[in-house]
């Protein structure tokens, strides 16, 4: 860390500027600064990006706060993250939460009041060299629904212009369905003609149907259920002999 700036650029040793008047330190950062990112290329070809000197790279940047803990430590040239002496301050730090290097690095940003009791305030990662803020949970879940919101309406706008389309459609196929119908209701002679010789052809050339077989003498056709006689079934065909039709008579031997 000896060749890394360890004081922000607008200060000098001894907190005073070129005209010995006390410099202003820079303003805090805003809680919001989720649509901006810092890169420094410079930095990035001069030093390696690793667990011991990602934290001097993200003092470069606006989201570093001058007025935390870690910047004490680095006035009294000690390691900005050595955890024995940050955790017996208290106020703003500074940590590095996740590691995977050299790509990713995830700083914490949190509020200290005891040794063992911190409160997580903002996240920030840097990615492949650049630094961003993560987004608060809240922030994401109403980004997420106000687009699946904006995605429904515009489902909705396109389900129902689509289904005036149809609409309009209909009611012109419905007053212009009359001549069509009155076409297809004609009839077709030629077709007609043309079922007709198919049926006479096959009528030729099947053979005619036998006729059926005579009854057996003295058959009597079977009677209708009893439910169904009545005094109109029970009329006799005339044209029929009653005494001929039921068979030989039967006789009565006597002893």
């Amino acid at each position: 860390m000896a060749g890394t700036p360890m004081l922000p650029p607008n200060l000098v040793a001894g907190g005073a500027n070129m005209e010995g008047n006390a410099a202003a330190a820079p303003p805090t950062p805003g809680t919001d600064m989720t649509g901006i990112c810092f890169r420094d290329q410079l930095w990035l070809n001069t030093y390696p990006l690793d667990r011991n000197l990602v934290f001097d790279y993200f003092a470069l940047s606006p989201f570093y706060d001058y007025t935390c803990n870690n910047e004490q430590l680095r006035m009294r040239s000690i390691h900005p993250l050595d955890i024995s002496h940050l955790s017996k301050m208290t106020g703003i730090e500074f940590m590095v939460s996740e590691v995977m290097e050299p790509h990713l690095f995830v700083m914490r940003k949190q509020k200290r009041d005891g040794p063992e009791k911190v409160t997580p305030m903002l996240t920030y990662y840097v990615l492949d060299g650049s630094i961003y803020q993560a987004p608060q949970l809240c922030n994401v879940f109403s980004a997420r629904v106000g687009r699946a919101l904006y995605y429904i309406s515009k489902a909705f706008t396109t389900a129902a212009s689509k289904l005036e389309k149809v609409g309009y459609v209909d009611s012109e196929d419905d007053s212009t369905s009359h001549e069509p119908k009155a076409a297809k209701e004609t009839i077709d002679f030629k077709e007609v003609k043309r079922v007709d010789h198919i049926l006479a052809s096959l009528q030729r050339k099947l053979p005619a149907a036998p006729p059926p077989p005579p009854f057996p003498e003295g058959y009597t056709p079977p009677s209708t259920a009893e439910g169904e006689q009545g005094p109109e079934t029970e009329q006799a065909d005339p044209s029929v002999d009653p005494i001929l039709d039921q068979g030989p008579a039967k006789r009565t031997k006597y002893a």
